[in-house]
Protein backbone atom coordinates (compact mmCIF):
# COMPACT_ATOMS: atom_id res chain seq x y z
CA UNK A 1 0.00 0.00 0.00
CA UNK A 2 1.33 3.54 -0.92
CA UNK A 3 0.75 6.71 -2.05
CA UNK A 4 1.94 8.64 -5.11
CA UNK A 5 3.53 11.55 -6.26
CA UNK A 6 2.08 11.76 -9.94
CA UNK A 7 2.54 14.42 -12.83
CA UNK A 8 -0.86 15.73 -13.80
CA UNK A 9 -2.41 15.61 -16.73
CA UNK A 10 -1.91 17.61 -19.66
CA UNK A 11 -2.85 21.04 -18.35
CA UNK A 12 -5.45 23.17 -19.73
CA UNK A 13 -4.31 26.87 -21.36
CA UNK A 14 -5.02 29.11 -18.20
CA UNK A 15 -2.91 26.91 -15.90
CA UNK A 16 -6.02 25.95 -13.32
CA UNK A 17 -5.40 23.16 -11.23
CA UNK A 18 -8.33 21.19 -12.54
CA UNK A 19 -6.26 18.87 -14.10
CA UNK A 20 -7.76 19.57 -17.84
CA UNK A 21 -10.57 17.11 -17.99
CA UNK A 22 -13.29 18.66 -15.26
CA UNK A 23 -13.41 22.09 -13.22
CA UNK A 24 -12.38 19.90 -10.19
CA UNK A 25 -9.26 19.66 -8.87
CA UNK A 26 -6.91 16.83 -9.14
CA UNK A 27 -4.95 17.21 -6.20
CA UNK A 28 -5.07 16.94 -2.30
CA UNK A 29 -2.27 15.99 -0.41
CA UNK A 30 0.41 15.33 -2.93
CA UNK A 31 3.06 17.41 -4.47
CA UNK A 32 2.28 20.05 -7.02
CA UNK A 33 4.74 20.12 -9.92
CA UNK A 34 6.30 22.64 -11.79
CA UNK A 35 3.61 22.35 -15.13
CA UNK A 36 0.80 23.06 -12.39
CA UNK A 37 2.19 26.07 -10.99
CA UNK A 38 0.77 29.40 -11.62
CA UNK A 39 -0.17 32.82 -10.28
CA UNK A 40 1.16 36.19 -8.51
CA UNK A 41 1.19 36.40 -5.29
CA UNK A 42 -1.42 39.48 -4.89
CA UNK A 43 -3.86 37.30 -6.42
CA UNK A 44 -3.89 35.30 -3.36
CA UNK A 45 -4.70 38.09 -1.46
CA UNK A 46 -8.52 38.41 -2.02
CA UNK A 47 -8.76 34.90 -0.25
CA UNK A 48 -7.17 35.78 2.61
CA UNK A 49 -9.22 38.90 2.72
CA UNK A 50 -12.54 36.86 2.59
CA UNK A 51 -11.43 34.66 5.21
CA UNK A 52 -11.83 37.97 8.16
CA UNK A 53 -14.35 39.20 6.15
CA UNK A 54 -18.19 38.27 7.44
CA UNK A 55 -20.32 39.27 10.48
CA UNK A 56 -17.96 37.02 12.79
CA UNK A 57 -15.27 38.94 12.41
CA UNK A 58 -17.76 42.27 13.27
CA UNK A 59 -18.61 40.11 16.48
CA UNK A 60 -15.18 40.30 17.45
CA UNK A 61 -15.31 43.61 17.35
CA UNK A 62 -17.55 43.29 20.81
CA UNK A 63 -15.34 42.04 22.72
CA UNK A 64 -13.84 45.56 23.92
CA UNK A 65 -16.84 47.22 24.53
CA UNK A 66 -18.33 44.66 26.45
CA UNK A 67 -15.21 44.27 28.49
CA UNK A 68 -15.27 48.25 29.50
CA UNK A 69 -12.99 49.48 26.66
CA UNK A 70 -14.11 52.65 24.45
CA UNK A 71 -14.15 52.43 20.82
CA UNK A 72 -10.66 53.99 20.38
CA UNK A 73 -9.19 51.76 22.83
CA UNK A 74 -10.72 48.64 21.82
CA UNK A 75 -9.96 49.20 18.14
CA UNK A 76 -5.99 50.02 19.57
CA UNK A 77 -5.58 46.93 21.68
CA UNK A 78 -6.75 44.72 18.28
CA UNK A 79 -4.78 46.36 15.79
CA UNK A 80 -1.57 45.78 17.55
CA UNK A 81 -3.13 41.84 18.00
CA UNK A 82 -3.65 41.59 14.56
CA UNK A 83 -0.08 43.29 14.00
CA UNK A 84 1.64 40.41 15.94
CA UNK A 85 -0.72 37.59 14.60
CA UNK A 86 -0.79 38.23 10.89
CA UNK A 87 3.34 38.37 10.83
CA UNK A 88 3.21 34.61 12.23
CA UNK A 89 0.25 33.57 9.64
CA UNK A 90 1.60 35.58 6.70
CA UNK A 91 4.69 34.44 7.10
CA UNK A 92 3.90 30.32 6.41
CA UNK A 93 2.52 31.47 3.01
CA UNK A 94 6.14 31.37 1.93
CA UNK A 95 6.62 27.64 2.25
CA UNK A 96 3.37 26.69 -0.39
CA UNK A 97 5.92 27.96 -3.31
CA UNK A 98 8.81 26.76 -2.51
CA UNK A 99 7.47 22.77 -0.92
CA UNK A 100 4.36 22.53 -3.41
CA UNK A 101 2.39 21.02 -0.42
CA UNK A 102 -0.36 21.83 1.95
CA UNK A 103 0.70 22.99 5.52
CA UNK A 104 0.09 20.14 7.57
CA UNK A 105 2.35 17.51 5.42
CA UNK A 106 5.19 20.65 5.58
CA UNK A 107 5.02 20.09 9.67
CA UNK A 108 6.02 16.44 9.43
CA UNK A 109 9.92 18.07 8.66
CA UNK A 110 9.43 19.30 12.49
CA UNK A 111 7.27 16.30 14.23
CA UNK A 112 8.00 13.18 12.46
CA UNK A 113 5.70 11.33 9.77
CA UNK A 114 3.76 9.78 12.68
CA UNK A 115 4.34 12.81 15.17
CA UNK A 116 2.38 14.92 13.00
CA UNK A 117 -0.86 13.68 14.70
CA UNK A 118 -0.06 16.16 16.79
CA UNK A 119 -0.94 19.07 14.51
CA UNK A 120 -3.61 16.84 12.46
CA UNK A 121 -5.87 16.35 15.60
CA UNK A 122 -5.49 19.85 16.67
CA UNK A 123 -6.00 21.85 13.16
CA UNK A 124 -9.01 19.14 12.19
CA UNK A 125 -11.02 19.90 15.23
CA UNK A 126 -10.32 23.91 14.67
CA UNK A 127 -11.55 24.11 11.49
CA UNK A 128 -14.57 21.40 12.28
CA UNK A 129 -15.63 23.85 15.04
CA UNK A 130 -14.91 26.99 12.57
CA UNK A 131 -17.17 25.12 9.76
CA UNK A 132 -20.02 24.25 12.73
CA UNK A 133 -20.24 28.24 14.24
CA UNK A 134 -20.18 29.65 10.72
CA UNK A 135 -23.31 27.42 9.87
CA UNK A 136 -25.46 28.39 13.00
CA UNK A 137 -24.24 32.34 13.35
CA UNK A 138 -25.24 32.36 9.30
CA UNK A 139 -28.69 30.28 10.19
CA UNK A 140 -29.61 32.12 12.90
CA UNK A 141 -29.29 35.11 11.94
CA UNK A 142 -30.86 35.37 8.67
CA UNK A 143 -33.33 33.84 9.95
CA UNK A 144 -34.00 36.51 12.57
CA UNK A 145 -34.12 39.32 9.96
CA UNK A 146 -35.76 37.73 7.53
CA UNK A 147 -38.28 35.24 9.38
CA UNK A 148 -36.39 32.52 6.75
CA UNK A 149 -35.90 28.82 7.72
CA UNK A 150 -32.74 28.06 9.74
CA UNK A 151 -32.52 24.69 8.75
CA UNK A 152 -32.74 25.47 4.42
CA UNK A 153 -30.15 28.55 5.05
CA UNK A 154 -27.91 26.07 6.72
CA UNK A 155 -28.44 23.41 3.50
CA UNK A 156 -27.66 26.39 1.20
CA UNK A 157 -24.80 27.77 2.49
CA UNK A 158 -23.07 24.31 3.11
CA UNK A 159 -24.30 23.21 -0.07
CA UNK A 160 -22.57 26.39 -2.02
CA UNK A 161 -19.73 26.16 0.22
CA UNK A 162 -19.18 22.23 0.02
CA UNK A 163 -19.61 22.72 -4.70
CA UNK A 164 -17.25 25.40 -4.67
CA UNK A 165 -14.40 23.60 -1.74
CA UNK A 166 -14.95 20.39 -4.19
CA UNK A 167 -14.22 22.17 -7.45
CA UNK A 168 -10.85 23.20 -5.60
CA UNK A 169 -7.79 25.73 -5.13
CA UNK A 170 -8.49 27.85 -8.19
CA UNK A 171 -11.93 28.58 -7.46
CA UNK A 172 -11.87 29.47 -4.40
CA UNK A 173 -9.44 31.91 -5.32
CA UNK A 174 -11.74 33.12 -8.08
CA UNK A 175 -15.19 33.25 -6.09
CA UNK A 176 -13.33 35.12 -3.24
CA UNK A 177 -11.65 37.82 -5.90
CA UNK A 178 -15.74 38.07 -6.83
CA UNK A 179 -17.02 38.20 -3.78
CA UNK A 180 -14.01 40.96 -2.49
CA UNK A 181 -15.43 42.75 -5.50
CA UNK A 182 -18.79 43.11 -4.96
CA UNK A 183 -18.72 43.52 -1.00
CA UNK A 184 -15.39 45.84 -0.37
CA UNK A 185 -17.85 48.91 -2.15
CA UNK A 186 -20.93 48.39 0.24
CA UNK A 187 -18.72 48.17 3.62
CA UNK A 188 -16.83 51.36 2.53
CA UNK A 189 -20.52 52.80 1.98
CA UNK A 190 -21.23 51.72 5.34
CA UNK A 191 -17.79 52.49 6.91
CA UNK A 192 -18.48 56.61 5.59
CA UNK A 193 -21.48 56.48 6.61
CA UNK A 194 -20.51 55.70 9.85
CA UNK A 195 -17.84 58.03 10.26
CA UNK A 196 -20.00 61.16 8.94
CA UNK A 197 -22.49 59.99 11.65
CA UNK A 198 -25.30 58.58 9.13
CA UNK A 199 -25.35 55.17 10.44
CA UNK A 200 -27.99 55.64 13.29
CA UNK A 201 -27.06 54.50 16.91
CA UNK A 202 -26.90 56.10 20.43
CA UNK A 203 -24.22 58.30 22.22
CA UNK A 204 -22.75 55.94 24.61
CA UNK A 205 -22.01 57.79 27.92
CA UNK A 206 -19.25 59.91 28.04
CA UNK A 207 -18.20 57.64 31.59
CA UNK A 208 -19.57 54.30 30.58
CA UNK A 209 -15.70 53.01 28.54
CA UNK A 210 -12.53 54.32 29.18
CA UNK A 211 -9.30 51.91 29.44
CA UNK A 212 -9.07 48.38 31.31
CA UNK A 213 -6.08 47.25 31.19
CA UNK A 214 -6.77 43.28 31.71
CA UNK A 215 -9.88 44.49 28.94
CA UNK A 216 -7.11 45.99 26.49
CA UNK A 217 -4.70 42.72 26.55
CA UNK A 218 -7.92 40.76 26.53
CA UNK A 219 -8.55 42.09 23.04
CA UNK A 220 -5.08 42.40 21.82
CA UNK A 221 -4.63 38.41 22.69
CA UNK A 222 -8.13 37.74 20.74
CA UNK A 223 -6.83 39.96 17.75
CA UNK A 224 -3.93 37.93 17.57
CA UNK A 225 -5.15 34.42 18.21
CA UNK A 226 -7.05 34.99 15.66
CA UNK A 227 -5.70 35.42 12.55
CA UNK A 228 -2.82 33.03 14.23
CA UNK A 229 -5.55 30.36 13.22
CA UNK A 230 -4.91 30.64 9.84
CA UNK A 231 -1.75 29.80 9.95
CA UNK A 232 -2.34 25.81 9.59
CA UNK A 233 -3.58 25.91 6.23
CA UNK A 234 -2.11 29.34 4.75
CA UNK A 235 -0.31 27.11 2.57
CA UNK A 236 -2.98 24.80 0.96
CA UNK A 237 -4.00 28.08 -0.71
CA UNK A 238 -0.32 29.56 -2.10
CA UNK A 239 1.03 25.92 -2.99
CA UNK A 240 0.21 26.46 -6.25
CA UNK A 241 2.44 29.58 -6.86
CA UNK A 242 5.80 29.30 -9.00
CA UNK A 243 8.51 28.26 -6.78
CA UNK A 244 10.24 31.73 -7.57
CA UNK A 245 7.20 33.34 -6.29
CA UNK A 246 8.88 36.70 -4.25
CA UNK A 247 8.27 35.41 -0.38
CA UNK A 248 8.77 39.28 0.24
CA UNK A 249 5.45 39.86 -2.40
CA UNK A 250 3.82 36.98 -1.04
CA UNK A 251 4.32 37.79 2.97
CA UNK A 252 2.87 40.96 2.06
CA UNK A 253 0.23 39.93 0.29
CA UNK A 254 -1.03 37.05 2.56
CA UNK A 255 -0.43 40.22 5.48
CA UNK A 256 -2.35 42.80 4.00
CA UNK A 257 -5.00 40.96 3.07
CA UNK A 258 -5.68 39.05 6.17
CA UNK A 259 -5.02 42.23 8.43
CA UNK A 260 -6.70 44.98 6.62
CA UNK A 261 -9.92 42.98 6.56
CA UNK A 262 -9.99 41.41 10.33
CA UNK A 263 -9.43 45.48 11.46
CA UNK A 264 -11.66 46.97 9.11
CA UNK A 265 -14.41 44.95 10.70
CA UNK A 266 -13.46 44.78 13.96
CA UNK A 267 -13.43 48.30 14.42
CA UNK A 268 -16.79 48.40 12.79
CA UNK A 269 -18.13 45.51 15.13
CA UNK A 270 -16.95 47.84 18.34
CA UNK A 271 -18.73 50.49 17.04
CA UNK A 272 -21.93 48.87 16.94
CA UNK A 273 -21.41 47.37 19.96
CA UNK A 274 -20.91 50.76 21.77
CA UNK A 275 -23.31 52.61 19.58
CA UNK A 276 -26.40 50.35 18.92
CA UNK A 277 -25.46 48.13 22.50
CA UNK A 278 -25.76 45.20 20.06
CA UNK A 279 -25.74 41.32 21.21
CA UNK A 280 -26.09 40.33 17.75
CA UNK A 281 -23.23 40.98 14.73
CA UNK A 282 -25.50 40.30 12.04
CA UNK A 283 -28.64 42.29 13.46
CA UNK A 284 -26.71 44.95 14.11
CA UNK A 285 -25.11 45.85 10.96
CA UNK A 286 -28.51 45.27 9.54
CA UNK A 287 -29.96 47.88 11.63
CA UNK A 288 -26.94 50.22 11.09
CA UNK A 289 -27.09 50.23 7.39
CA UNK A 290 -31.07 50.30 7.21
CA UNK A 291 -30.12 54.07 9.37
CA UNK A 292 -28.47 54.87 6.19
CA UNK A 293 -31.18 54.34 3.56
CA UNK A 294 -33.65 51.77 3.72
CA UNK A 295 -33.03 48.11 2.28
CA UNK A 296 -29.69 48.84 3.01
CA UNK A 297 -29.17 46.81 5.77
CA UNK A 298 -30.77 43.57 4.28
CA UNK A 299 -27.74 44.30 1.34
CA UNK A 300 -25.57 44.24 4.17
CA UNK A 301 -26.78 41.17 5.67
CA UNK A 302 -26.49 39.01 2.53
CA UNK A 303 -23.45 40.15 1.25
CA UNK A 304 -21.73 39.31 4.74
CA UNK A 305 -23.47 35.89 4.41
CA UNK A 306 -22.21 35.79 1.34
CA UNK A 307 -18.94 35.52 2.80
CA UNK A 308 -19.40 32.78 5.19
CA UNK A 309 -20.39 30.65 2.02
CA UNK A 310 -16.56 31.40 1.10
CA UNK A 311 -15.28 30.72 4.81
CA UNK A 312 -17.36 27.59 4.49
CA UNK A 313 -15.86 26.22 1.44
CA UNK A 314 -12.43 27.03 3.04
CA UNK A 315 -12.47 25.29 5.86
CA UNK A 316 -13.90 22.06 4.51
CA UNK A 317 -11.43 22.13 1.71
CA UNK A 318 -8.71 22.42 4.55
CA UNK A 319 -10.54 19.84 6.53
CA UNK A 320 -10.73 17.51 3.89
CA UNK A 321 -6.72 17.76 3.60
CA UNK A 322 -6.13 17.63 6.84
CA UNK A 323 -7.98 14.73 7.01
CA UNK A 324 -6.17 12.49 4.52
CA UNK A 325 -2.96 13.54 6.26
CA UNK A 326 -4.15 11.66 9.55
CA UNK A 327 -5.53 8.79 7.36
CA UNK A 328 -2.20 8.47 5.47
CA UNK A 329 -0.42 8.10 8.89
CA UNK A 330 -2.69 5.02 9.60
CA UNK A 331 -3.11 3.50 5.70
CA UNK A 332 -1.33 4.80 2.92
CA UNK A 333 -4.02 6.29 0.85
CA UNK A 334 -3.55 7.23 -3.28
CA UNK A 335 -4.62 11.22 -2.91
CA UNK A 336 -7.48 10.75 -6.16
CA UNK A 337 -9.98 13.60 -6.80
CA UNK A 338 -12.87 11.02 -5.86
CA UNK A 339 -11.55 10.44 -2.42
CA UNK A 340 -11.09 14.31 -2.06
CA UNK A 341 -14.27 14.83 -3.27
CA UNK A 342 -15.76 12.16 -0.55
CA UNK A 343 -13.91 13.89 2.34
CA UNK A 344 -15.52 17.04 1.57
CA UNK A 345 -18.89 15.97 0.84
CA UNK A 346 -18.88 14.30 4.30
CA UNK A 347 -17.19 17.18 6.22
CA UNK A 348 -20.49 19.44 4.79
CA UNK A 349 -22.24 16.67 5.97
CA UNK A 350 -20.62 16.70 9.68
CA UNK A 351 -21.60 20.34 9.47
CA UNK A 352 -24.88 20.10 9.17
CA UNK A 353 -25.82 17.18 11.25
CA UNK A 354 -23.82 19.29 13.65
CA UNK A 355 -25.22 23.02 13.30
CA UNK A 356 -29.02 22.33 12.62
CA UNK A 357 -30.38 20.15 14.96
CA UNK A 358 -28.34 21.48 17.81
CA UNK A 359 -27.90 25.17 17.24
CA UNK A 360 -27.34 27.10 20.35
CA UNK A 361 -26.60 23.67 22.30
CA UNK A 362 -23.46 23.16 20.40
CA UNK A 363 -22.17 27.12 20.07
CA UNK A 364 -20.40 27.65 23.27
CA UNK A 365 -19.26 24.14 22.96
CA UNK A 366 -18.00 24.82 19.68
CA UNK A 367 -16.46 28.39 20.58
CA UNK A 368 -14.93 27.00 23.97
CA UNK A 369 -13.20 24.35 21.29
CA UNK A 370 -12.16 27.23 19.19
CA UNK A 371 -10.44 29.33 21.52
CA UNK A 372 -8.81 25.98 22.97
CA UNK A 373 -7.56 24.77 19.07
CA UNK A 374 -6.37 28.48 18.91
CA UNK A 375 -4.06 28.35 22.40
CA UNK A 376 -2.82 25.08 21.15
CA UNK A 377 -1.54 26.75 17.57
CA UNK A 378 0.82 29.04 19.26
CA UNK A 379 3.50 26.32 20.07
CA UNK A 380 3.52 24.83 16.86
CA UNK A 381 3.54 27.84 14.56
CA UNK A 382 6.78 28.63 16.97
CA UNK A 383 8.21 25.27 16.28
CA UNK A 384 7.05 25.20 12.01
CA UNK A 385 8.56 28.71 11.56
CA UNK A 386 11.75 28.43 13.51
CA UNK A 387 12.61 25.36 11.28
CA UNK A 388 11.64 26.73 7.93
CA UNK A 389 13.45 30.15 8.23
CA UNK A 390 16.01 29.20 10.80
CA UNK A 391 17.19 25.49 11.14
CA UNK A 392 16.76 24.34 7.67
CA UNK A 393 16.20 27.68 5.94
CA UNK A 394 13.49 25.87 3.38
CA UNK A 395 15.52 23.51 2.28
CA UNK A 396 13.18 19.89 2.33
CA UNK A 397 13.77 16.50 0.82
CA UNK A 398 10.06 16.47 -0.49
CA UNK A 399 10.05 13.03 -1.26
CA UNK A 400 10.96 11.83 2.50
CA UNK A 401 7.76 13.69 4.01
CA UNK A 402 6.02 11.01 2.32
CA UNK A 403 7.73 8.00 4.24
CA UNK A 404 8.21 7.42 8.18
CA UNK A 405 11.48 6.17 6.71
CA UNK A 406 12.92 8.99 5.65
CA UNK A 407 14.94 11.35 6.79
CA UNK A 408 12.66 12.95 8.88
CA UNK A 409 11.95 9.63 10.38
CA UNK A 410 8.36 8.64 11.66
CA UNK A 411 8.47 10.13 14.96
CA UNK A 412 10.79 13.60 15.98
CA UNK A 413 11.90 13.84 19.33
CA UNK A 414 12.92 17.66 19.05
CA UNK A 415 9.57 19.24 17.62
CA UNK A 416 7.30 16.88 19.52
CA UNK A 417 8.93 18.23 23.09
CA UNK A 418 9.70 21.53 21.97
CA UNK A 419 5.89 21.92 21.17
CA UNK A 420 4.85 20.26 24.34
CA UNK A 421 7.22 22.23 26.43
CA UNK A 422 5.58 25.32 24.61
CA UNK A 423 2.02 24.73 25.80
CA UNK A 424 3.26 23.99 29.49
CA UNK A 425 4.67 27.45 29.43
CA UNK A 426 1.44 28.77 27.96
CA UNK A 427 -0.81 27.19 30.64
CA UNK A 428 0.22 29.48 34.01
CA UNK A 429 -0.42 32.27 31.90
CA UNK A 430 -3.86 31.32 30.10
CA UNK A 431 -6.60 33.63 30.50
CA UNK A 432 -9.34 30.91 28.65
CA UNK A 433 -13.60 30.64 28.80
CA UNK A 434 -13.18 27.70 31.10
CA UNK A 435 -9.51 28.03 32.54
CA UNK A 436 -7.30 30.97 34.41
CA UNK A 437 -3.75 30.03 34.85
CA UNK A 438 -2.40 31.47 38.16
CA UNK A 439 -0.19 34.08 36.45
CA UNK A 440 -3.10 35.12 34.29
CA UNK A 441 -5.07 35.30 37.23
CA UNK A 442 -2.40 37.30 39.19
CA UNK A 443 -2.21 39.48 36.27
CA UNK A 444 -5.85 40.49 36.44
CA UNK A 445 -7.38 38.76 33.60
CA UNK A 446 -4.27 39.90 30.96
CA UNK A 447 -3.26 37.15 28.72
CA UNK A 448 0.12 37.09 27.82
CA UNK A 449 0.35 33.44 27.17
CA UNK A 450 0.74 33.64 23.47
CA UNK A 451 4.37 35.40 23.63
CA UNK A 452 5.36 32.76 26.98
CA UNK A 453 4.11 29.85 24.34
CA UNK A 454 6.03 31.43 21.55
CA UNK A 455 9.36 31.71 23.27
CA UNK A 456 9.73 28.80 24.86
CA UNK A 457 8.63 26.33 21.64
CA UNK A 458 11.04 28.65 19.47
CA UNK A 459 13.55 28.93 21.80
CA UNK A 460 13.88 25.37 22.78
CA UNK A 461 13.66 23.73 19.32
CA UNK A 462 16.01 26.28 18.09
CA UNK A 463 18.47 24.81 21.18
CA UNK A 464 17.20 20.72 20.43
CA UNK A 465 18.38 21.14 16.44
CA UNK A 466 21.54 22.33 17.19
CA UNK A 467 22.90 18.43 17.18
CA UNK A 468 21.19 17.85 13.79
CA UNK A 469 22.96 16.00 10.81
CA UNK A 470 22.11 18.53 8.52
CA UNK A 471 25.54 16.81 6.01
CA UNK A 472 22.51 13.81 6.02
CA UNK A 473 20.04 15.62 5.29
CA UNK A 474 21.23 17.46 2.32
CA UNK A 475 22.08 14.65 0.55
CA UNK A 476 18.39 13.63 0.68
CA UNK A 477 16.97 17.03 -0.68
CA UNK A 478 19.75 16.37 -3.41
CA UNK A 479 17.93 12.93 -3.71
CA UNK A 480 14.88 14.14 -3.53
CA UNK A 481 14.89 17.00 -5.86
CA UNK A 482 16.58 14.66 -8.21
CA UNK A 483 13.69 12.28 -8.41
CA UNK A 484 10.68 14.63 -9.08
CA UNK A 485 13.09 16.01 -11.51
CA UNK A 486 12.46 12.36 -13.19
CA UNK A 487 8.87 12.28 -12.48
CA UNK A 488 8.58 16.58 -14.38
CA UNK A 489 10.77 15.89 -17.19
CA UNK A 490 9.82 12.27 -18.37
CA UNK A 491 8.32 11.73 -21.45
CA UNK A 492 4.38 11.80 -20.86
CA UNK A 493 1.94 9.39 -22.36
CA UNK A 494 -1.40 10.51 -23.56
CA UNK A 495 -1.06 13.48 -21.13
CA UNK A 496 0.26 11.59 -18.05
CA UNK A 497 3.63 11.00 -16.73
CA UNK A 498 4.52 8.14 -14.85
CA UNK A 499 3.87 8.25 -11.15
CA UNK A 500 6.63 8.94 -8.41
CA UNK A 501 5.49 6.62 -5.40
CA UNK A 502 5.30 8.05 -2.21
CA UNK A 503 6.65 4.73 -0.59
CA UNK A 504 10.01 4.42 -2.76
CA UNK A 505 12.32 5.18 0.27
CA UNK A 506 10.58 3.00 2.25
CA UNK A 507 13.95 0.90 2.84
CA UNK A 508 15.36 3.95 3.64
CA UNK A 509 17.26 3.61 6.89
Amino acid sequence: MSTEITSPAAQPDDGSASGGRTNIETRSIDWITPEERHGTPWKVSPLFFIANWSFFTIALGFTGPSLGLSVGWAILGSALGLLVGTFFMAFHATQGPRLGLPQIIQSRAQFGFYGVIVVVAMSLTCYLAFGVVYTILTAQGLAQIFGWSPVVIGLVVNIAGGLFAIAGHDALHRVSRLVFYVTVPLVVIFTVAVLTGHAGGSTPPADSHGFVASAFFSVFAVSAAYNIALAPVVSDYTRYLPARTSSRSLIASVYVGAGVSALWLIALGAWLSAHYNASDALVALHDAGNSVFGGFGAVLALASAATLVVCTATAAYSVTLQFLTGVDLVKRVKPTRTLRVSVTAATIAIYLVVAIPFGDHVINAASNALSLMLFLLVPWTAVNLTDYFFIRRGEYAITDLFTPRGVYGGWSWRGIVAYFLGFAAMVPFAVLPFFTGPIGNWLGGIDISWLAGLLVASLTYFAFTRGLDRRAERAAVSESDEQLDDVTQAPSEVGHRPPLEYGLLEGKG
